[in-house]
């Protein structure tokens, strides 16, 4: 049996005792998922779930601004997800699809001369996921804070051009819907194909 750990203000404790996280196809067994959806819905300020069993699948990462949290899917399987804190609304984080430009465990911001451990960044103009103060609202310049913890972990697991979604939706996190990682361009492309047949 494994377990889905909360993490309160660094603290670990198990929430969940769940079946093995991963298939023998190497994929994410379905009950996890759900375990990890269900308690997405109650998560206060600073904490979050996490149980990856690291398979091979690309991790994408959904941040939803209204809910003010980020879901993290390896292929379409919820295996983390985390309270956040957002821009606020003169410094908005900007909604849209997004690659992982560049990665450093230790940066500081030329811009706010702030700490920003574990950052992500998103754009070249100052958006980026980061360790930062999640009051559980938002709060940043535009970028998106994470629990410290969670954010070391999500480090660990992305790579450059990973995928990561900003909506000002809210997410239903049980599986990925990949609608929310296609662009208006795909879209538009497609049509016109499907109106050429």
């Amino acid at each position: 049996m494994n377990a889905i750990n909360f993490v309160i203000g660094g603290l670990m404790m198990a929430a969940l005792a769940l079946p093995a996280v991963a298939h023998a196809d190497g994929g994410v067994d379905a009950s996890v998922s759900e375990a990890i959806a269900t308690a997405a819905t109650a998560l206060k300020p600073n904490t979050f779930v996490w149980n990856d069993p690291g398979t091979a699948e690309a991790v994408t990462v959904v941040v939803s601004l209204p809910q003010q949290r980020a879901y993290v899917y390896r292929g379409t399987a919820l295996v983390a997800a985390t309270a956040v804190s957002t821009g606020r609304d003169d410094k908005a984080t900007p909604p849209g699809i997004y690659p992982i430009l560049q990665k450093a465990e230790k940066h500081r911001s030329n811009l706010y001369d702030a700490a920003m451990p574990y950052m992500q960044r998103l754009t070249w103009d100052g958006i980026a996921l980061h360790a930062g103060r999640n009051p559980g609202f938002p709060a940043s310049h535009g970028c998106v804070r994470l629990p410290a913890a969670f954010a070391q972990k999500l480090f660990e697991v992305t790579a450059l051009g990973s995928t990561v979604v900003v909506t000002d939706e809210d997410v239903q996190p049980g599986v990925l819907d990949t609608e929310l990682t296609r662009t208006d361009a795909q879209r538009a492309n497609e049509a016109q194909l499907a109106s050429l047949n």
